[in-house]
């Protein structure tokens, strides 16, 4: 068996791990996932899951049931706990023109595992392995052996790459000696969930995600599917709260109500700590093994998702044989200062605005677009080009024009078998869009890259006599060229998770393959 015909195990069978493994049978790739526990968390744990998370799911043909299970949020509300009055309103409405799911989505993890190992079971039958704990591995240079503790004995495997989706106690990173950085804040956060009615006998039309801030006692306000999660922090050195007293803390927020009635609780510490480095051989950190961060805004869990949007189409392009290994090195540079710097920097910035301190850094910007689409984690913008230039806010009340680097807007355009949204276009493929006028025949290449389409995109359908038919997009009323922001004709090139790798003049199409061999290595030269 040759290193690629071996899988590739994800160790950690949570959230991140489940739609890793997703991501890779999505694109082919073998795989097989060890959970050291017998069953999924029973915990409720994060509950939101952001726009962009939304569009890795639909991607990895995993978001129907979660979608099914949840209940959709368009509006973040901040209010002050001393007045209830209103302070800010994010309308994620406003996104319209850049994806299919202008909202977020409130789930329990306890309800969201199991959806996501059903989809794993689909695509890949087997894949998952309960009670295996991971004791050891040895990574040979091609491939990783590993020794693991499972139901009826030691279990060794032999497996091509290593995910230590392991959580924040990763038992990966230890064993590789990486060194952790960072802080576990005095303060524990604590979940109560509590049927109570705020809809009918207790009206509150609070929003459905609503941060209540306060320089004593803040608190978060979540609308699940069947119930109301409270989260708010637990004082140094407190301990536990009695039912009794966990109720008379929510009623401190929300006034008093006609009866309630606590469904369960969790406490929890609070880290804020980054691997120094996320890969070593073939072994790659993802998730909380490699940024546990603050899980303000939802930005712990959806953080770890972008990991797991990031990686698994870089496995596949090596495993078909249209990249080297240098493809993989992509991974840890444009994820870890989104995470570290971005994220992170973000949730500390939201935790401070919630308590009203003076010295937190703004988090927000100017105008509801900019505000929905940071809060939605849609303007992630990548360092695709190594120059460090990467960013994770946007501003102002308009869509801002699109650069390298940015998550590509989901618009629709109209291809040879008709209605296509963009980020379906590129699910399993790189793609150059020639943004010009169809009617003049500009041309376009055929295939001859493996990996790699291309399309003219215009508001002219190329006619049946153009020789364009079968690689034309119609765009109406220049919608997919406006929202780019393009004044003048150019070729954009998508990469396979919606990111954009490259904008160059129509004039300099002919550089739009040497780009994405730059991108994933020499072998994408090779004729498709």
């Amino acid at each position: 068996m040759t290193n690629l015909e071996r899988p590739v195990a994800v160790v950690g069978g949570g959230p991140v791990g489940l739609v890793t493994a997703i991501g890779l049978a999505h694109y082919g790739v073998p795989v097989v996932v060890f959970e050291e526990d017998d069953r999924l968390s029973l915990d409720t744990k994060a509950g939101t899951i952001l726009t962009r998370t939304l569009e890795v799911l639909h991607r990895y043909g995993a978001l129907d049931d979660v979608m099914r299970a949840a209940v959709r949020v368009d509006e973040i509300g901040e209010l002050d706990r001393a007045t209830n009055a209103s302070t800010l309103s994010v309308r994620t409405g406003d996104l319209t023109e850049d994806t299919r799911y202008p909202f977020v989505i409130n789930i329990p993890q306890h309800e969201l595992e199991p959806l996501l190992r059903d989809a794993l079971e689909r695509k890949a039958p087997g894949a998952l392995r309960m009670g295996h704990r991971l004791r050891d591995f040895t990574d040979h240079g091609d491939g990783v052996s590993l020794v693991l503790d499972g139901p009826a004995g030691e279990v060794r495997e032999e497996v091509s790459y290593v995910l230590g989706c392991d959580g924040g106690r990763s038992t990966i990173r230890e064993q590789l000696g990486i060194t952790v950085e960072g802080k576990t804040l005095e303060e524990r956060y604590t979940l109560v969930d509590l049927k109570v009615d705020l809809d009918l006998a207790n009206p509150r039309d609070y929003p459905y995600l609503a941060y209540f801030g306060d320089p004593q006692e803040w608190m978060v306000l979540v609308r699940q599917p069947h119930c109301w999660r409270f989260l708010f922090p637990l004082a140094p050195g407190r301990p536990e709260p009695s039912r009794e007293e966990f109720a008379e803390k929510v009623a401190r927020f929300i006034g008093e109500t006609d009866s309630m009635e606590i469904l369960g609780t969790n406490i929890y510490s609070v880290h804020h700590r980054v691997a120094e480095t996320w890969n070593v051989g073939r072994v790659f950190l993802m998730g909380d093994a490699a940024h546990l961060i603050t899980p303000m805004w939802a930005l712990g869990l959806n953080t770890g998702i972008l990991d797991a949007s990031n990686l698994p189409w870089r496995l596949a392009w090596l495993f078909r044989g249209w990249a080297d290994e240098t493809v993989l090195g992509g991974y840890e540079r444009e994820q870890a200062p989104v995470a570290i710097q971005g994220s992170g920097a973000l949730a500390e910035a939201a935790r401070a605005n919630m308590g009203r301190r003076a010295d937190g850094v703004s988090a927000m910007g100017e105008g509801n677009w900019g505000n929905a689409f940071t809060r939605a984690l849609l303007g992630v913008r990548l360092d695709v080009d190594g120059d460090g230039d990467w960013s994770m806010v946007k501003s102002g009340d308009a869509p801002l024009p699109v650069v390298a680097g940015d998550r590509a807007p989901d618009l629709p355009v109209f291809g040879p078998e008709g209605l296509v949204h963009l980020h379906d276009l590129c699910a399993d493929s790189f793609v150059a869009l020639h943004f010009a006028d169809a009617r003049r025949q500009p041309s376009i290449p055929r295939p001859t890259v493996a990996g790699l389409r291309h399309y003219v995109v215009s508001r002219w359908d190329a006619p049946h006599d153009s020789g364009l038919r079968d690689r034309a997009l119609f765009d109406p009323a220049d919608r997919l060229r406006r929202r780019f922001g393009l004044g003048e004709d150019a070729v954009v090139l998508l990469r396979p998770d919606a990111h954009v790798a490259a904008i160059l003049p129509l004039g300099r199409a002919e550089e739009i393959t040497a780009r994405y061999a730059d991108v994933v290595g020499a072998p994408a030269l090779t004729r498709a």
